[in-house]
């Protein structure tokens, strides 16, 4: 099998991309083409695991390092509940895996863990519904490939957790791998500003779904979702007043309180990281974040492969009823960093941000970074904006590939933001010989997957890692 690993970015890269001469969309697809004669487009099918790959329980082990430990049966007991839970906590196991798969040559920035449940709908600022990628935190340029395959091969164990047949499974990714092709030739002959203001609207996402029933399903959760959002709804259920101060509901294990070993900087209100904080903000965003005050913070267990590391949710107020939540998490190295180079940020969670503005149609106003007096690197972002993520128990192979359909939407658009999308296109071709090889490779990373949630269990039943039924 043909094969070329990626490379780190170089100046170099960047001065000739910068110098090189205006070509046609036309052009652009032609030299994409022509990367097939190094990396042919075949080259992408099947998974064999190489020889010398890391065992993934040392990998997971690995990655507990700098976790509160107390949570680290927590993460553990999420993953344990699935092999597609499993999945969505081993983005480094995946990524170590990619590194030895081939890649055409463009660059992209890359969510890096790409997963389906990473995609949602979410307000902009202008209140808005939109649907698109929503958890960055490995972000970092890197080959566009691994993004894709991460999805692809999500779509493959979703196909399995929610028990379609083999047959379905293999109609789900094929849809996304065709969708992701064809809406990048579609952006490889649009305008650059046209790309980059396009966002998959509402009506867009509902236009794409096969039945009323369907639509009317998501509207009422939608709304749902407007109606948590409202601070009558998100204030009673994390915050209360203790006396005249409002103050962060305690519900230990997930919430809790910190001590000072855990949190630097409680003596001061943590006003030395506030501070940084704010002066990351645009200067129109700190006019409006000066009206809130600092009132509380706990830390807080969220998702499933962030469980462990820092994450804490905040209080400020600008009156007695009008909160703002904050969500401050710790941004670790990407797990991309050993295989695609270094961030160019010294900061990770600057890292975060600038790959979330990259990538995302549209990105929360209070979009920071800082970093802690024990070193750690943070993010800060509003706890909750009317998020909506997909649940998909009980989904057929309809409903699956259509969502397969709009993630791949989404990556795409994403990826034609910062890389070549008639590079990318040209690569790719009109046929689907494309799509027919990563789908062979995302049922056999599939099969993958099931050996190393067995081995997750055994490591669990032999004591080597411990984990807990605690759960949100």
């Amino acid at each position: 099998m043909s094969k070329r690993k990626a490379e780190p970015a170089t100046d170099k890269d960047d001065a000739i991309k910068n110098n090189r001469e205006v070509l046609s969309a036309e052009q652009r697809r032609s030299e994409g083409k022509a990367l097939r004669t190094r990396v042919p487009r075949e080259s992408h099918s099947g998974w064999a695991p190489p020889e010398d790959r890391r065992d993934p329980i040392e990998i997971l082990i690995e990655s507990n390092a700098g976790r509160v430990p107390e949570l680290i049966p927590i993460r553990f007991g999420r993953m344990l509940q699935s092999p597609f839970a499993f999945y969505r906590g081993t983005a480094a196991l995946m990524a170590a895996d990619l590194a030895n798969t081939p890649v055409s040559g463009p660059r992209v920035q890359a969510c890096g863990d790409a997963h389906l449940m990473n995609f949602g709908g979410f307000a902009t600022p202008e209140r808005q519904i939109i649907f698109d990628i929503n958890d960055l935190d490995e972000t970092l340029p890197a080959p566009w490939e691994w993004d894709l395959k991460r999805l692809t091969a999500s779509i493959a164990v979703a196909a399995r957790h929610i028990e379609l047949s083999e047959s379905e499974a293999v109609k789900a990714v094929k849809a996304t791998a065709c969708a992701y092709r064809e809406q990048m030739l579609d952006y490889s002959s649009m305008r650059a500003l046209d790309v980059w203001y396009d966002m998959i609207t509402l009506d867009k996402f509902l236009a794409r779904l096969p039945n009323d029933e369907l639509r009317a399903q998501v509207l009422k959760r939608v709304q749902k979702a407007r109606s948590d959002s409202t601070t009558e709804a998100i204030f009673p259920k994390l915050a209360e007043y203790d006396g005249v101060s409002p103050r962060i509901k305690d519900n230990p294990p997930l919430i809790f309180h910190p001590d000072k070993e855990l949190t630097p900087g409680y003596e001061t209100q943590y006003r030395d990281v506030i501070a940084a904080y704010r002066a990351s903000l645009p200067e129109h965003v700190r006019v409006l974040f000066d009206r809130f005050h600092f009132c509380d913070v706990a830390f807080k267990a969220v998702g499933v492969g962030s469980v462990g590391t820092y994450c804490f949710v905040s209080l400020f107020m600008a009156a007695d009823n009008d909160p703002l939540f904050l969500q401050i998490k710790e941004a670790r190295p990407s797990v991309l960093e050993p295989y695609a180079g270094a961030s160019q940020y010294t900061n990770h969670g600057e890292r975060v941000i600038a790959g979330q503005r990259l990538m995302q149609a549209a990105s929360d106003i209070f979009l920071g970074w800082t970093i802690a007096k024990n070193g750690k690197h943070l993010y800060f972002r509003q706890l909750r904006d009317v998020k909506i993520s997909a649940i998909i128990e009980g989904w057929d192979v309809k409903m699956l590939s259509g969502y397969g359909q709009l993630c791949a939407w989404a990556l795409a658009r994403a990826h034609a933001r910062s890389g070549d999308a008639a590079l990318i296109a040209g690569y790719m071709g009109t046929s689907n010989v494309f799509d027919e090889a990563i789908c062979e490779f995302s049922i056999e990373y599939a099969d993958q997957v099931q050996k190393d949630y067995k081995a997750f269990v055994k490591a669990i039943r032999q004591g080597k890692l411990e984990a807990s039924n605690e759960s949100v």
